[in-house]
């Protein structure tokens, strides 16, 4: 065939073809020696020894032949030599697509086995990215893609249906809790967390939501979910389209600055980690100057540190864990999911292959979509049902939401004895609550739930006074009698508000409130100086750092402090009474 009868989709692929391939891709192009490492590595050619169009290598080959035809030069002198080949017909597209995404999940397995560190998953999603170009695609990607450009996340959810949800989901929490004050706070400007989301919560497993609303409550967290960009995941990594992964990412990002939240928490999902965390910067190029980590960490970091409590105990069954693909081997996290699931699980199996040489769910890549390769999925999900027959576990957990529908769909297909879970459900069922916690002021709603507040002051009356009022009005308080600790103790907690005493030995409060105001982990926090000494106060207005929030003179009765505060944090109400 000439140039003069190739398909419009195949002229738009080619021109497409030199702006997809980065070093990386290149290197892997060129790189193959065909060894046949990599086929012992992939799920579906273990599953499918009959076929070898499911190698790795072979499915590799075919963006490899197009590439030395229209790029290498080894190609446009020697194409016989080199197996260079080109696209001309829209059929051969289609022949492509059914490689790129009917025999590939992009698990990356195959990459870490091949001795020349050629990169197979990023060199299929790069083949993706050319066919989604021209509009060949399987027809689940293209309505995924949609709803996430047009409506904001890839499940197509309603703004007002996920409101909704979360408010009925506030409903039940309250009164599993007896706690008219254990809601889930939407919008709220400052949080220490704001908290992110794969729609499938909303539209599926909305007790994800509550469980992990229920956690943050007992930790005291002042957190938050946004109303709008909420949804982490990224079909952009799935379909190899960088301005869908760029538009997807910049919307979090920016959702979260607007919020001035201090930490961006992303649920446990694979590919919304890898997605957000790892990738989405560079499509949207666009730096995200706040920290970000999973959920797992977040829930890790409160048992350590003794924010919740749990007791592995109510957790009865066996338990083995299956590592996510982008979770494990393309971003490391494969220690701290397992480190929280023996805090909250007696009879933990490790499963074998594990972390990095899991095999893949079989849902990952974006496969849980296209339908039409679902019997195809099934029988490659084989070797990976196998492995979790041999663990004995009655339970597989996981950190990933396509993972819970992959595990399911060959759970049920292979008729295993399992369930599947999550990390955040077994944490949430090993809570222990705290009668104070559980009941801070039966019939009230209180003014300072789910606020933190930092007590500073070297009176020991005062530190025991201001911290019990506020405690009983709903605030988790730190008292802090030190002023050398208030800076270590700050960064490590990220108060809503420090109330600070002015005249105190070795260090005034003036000398604090600029360490706080100077670093860049501590300068948004708001402070309320609390002083018996006002003459002192010019120590602190004379600063040439921001000034305090707010001021209050000592005696400081209860109504004063309470307002004050209340004030300061932007909150409308007073403890007010349920209705019944």
């Amino acid at each position: 065939m000439s140039d003069a009868t190739r398909s419009h989709k195949a002229k738009k692929f080619l021109e497409r073809l030199p702006k997809k391939l980065s070093r990386q891709i290149v290197g892997s192009l060129v790189g193959c020696v065909h060894c046949g490492m990599c086929t012992q590595s992939c799920h579906y050619m273990l599953s499918n020894p009959e076929d070898p169009t499911f190698a790795p290598a072979h499915k590799a080959d075919q963006l490899r032949k197009i590439f030395k035809r229209h790029i290498d030069w080894t190609g446009r002198v020697f194409p016989w030599w080199v197996s260079a080949k080109s696209v001309f017909t829209d059929s051969e597209l289609e022949d492509l697509k059914d490689i790129a995404f009917g025999k590939c999940t992009n698990c990356r397995r195959c990459t870490f086995n091949c001795p020349m560190g050629v990169d197979f998953a990023s060199a299929n999603r790069t083949l993706r990215g050319l066919l989604v170009h021209v509009g060949v695609m399987p027809e689940g990607v293209a309505v995924v893609s949609k709803d996430q450009w047009e409506i904001g996340n890839q499940m197509g959810v309603l703004k007002e249906d996920y409101i909704e949800t979360l408010e009925w989901m506030s409903d039940e929490l309250s009164g599993e809790l007896g706690d008219a004050g254990a809601r889930i706070p939407i919008d709220v400007k400052n949080a220490a967390v704001v908290y992110s989301i794969n729609p499938r919560e909303v539209k599926y497993d909305p007790r994800s939501i509550s469980d992990a609303a229920k956690i943050f409550w007992a930790a005291r967290e002042n957190w938050c979910m946004p109303s709008e960009c909420w949804d982490m995941t990224n079909f952009g990594l799935f379909s190899g389209d960088d301005d869908l992964g760029g538009a997807a990412g910049r919307r979090l990002f920016e959702k979260v600055m607007e919020l001035k939240g201090r930490k961006l928490v992303i649920s446990e999902c694979g590919h919304g980690y890898r997605s957000t965390r790892c990738e989405a910067q560079n499509w949207a190029g666009q730096s995200f100057p706040v920290d970000m980590e999973s959920s797992v960490i977040t829930m890790l970091r409160y048992i350590k540190e003794g924010r919740i409590k749990v007791d592995k105990a109510k957790n009865k069954e066996s338990y083995t864990f299956h590592d996510s693909c982008n979770n494990a081997r393309s971003c490391g996290l494969t220690e701290e999911p397992r480190e929280l699931l023996n805090l909250v699980a007696p009879d933990f199996r490790e499963m074998h292959p594990n972390r990095a040489e899991n095999y893949c769910c079989t849902g990952g890549g974006g496969a849980m979509s296209m339908s039409e390769y679902t019997p195809r999925r099934l029988k490659s999900a084989k070797i990976k049902a196998e492995q979790l027959k041999a663990t004995g576990a009655t339970v597989v957990v996981t950190s990933c939401h396509n993972c819970v529908d992959g595990l399911s769909d060959l759970i049920k297909h292979y008729k295993l004895d399992m369930k599947v879970t999550q990390l955040v459900n077994l944490v949430a069922e090993a809570l222990v609550i705290p009668a104070k916690v559980a009941a801070p002021a039966a019939g009230k709603v209180l003014a300072l739930a789910g606020r933190t507040i930092m007590v500073v002051d070297d009176e020991p009356d005062a530190l025991t006074f201001f911290s019990a009022l506020l405690a009983d009005h709903g605030a988790r308080t730190i008292p802090v009698s030190d002023p050398n600790e208030v800076l270590k103790a700050a960064r490590k907690e990220k108060p809503d508000l420090i109330t600070l005493d002015i005249s105190m030995p070795g260090k005034d409060g003036g000398e604090v409130l600029c360490e706080l105001r100077k670093n860049p982990e501590t300068e948004a926090i708001k402070v309320c100086v609390i002083t018996g000494r006002p003459e002192l106060r010019k120590l602190i207005y004379d600063r040439t750092v921001r000034p305090p929030e707010g001021y209050l003179d000592k005696p400081v009765d209860e109504a004063k402090l309470l307002t004050n505060v209340r004030k300061i944090l932007e909150l409308a109400h007073e403890d007010v009474p349920v209705e019944s």
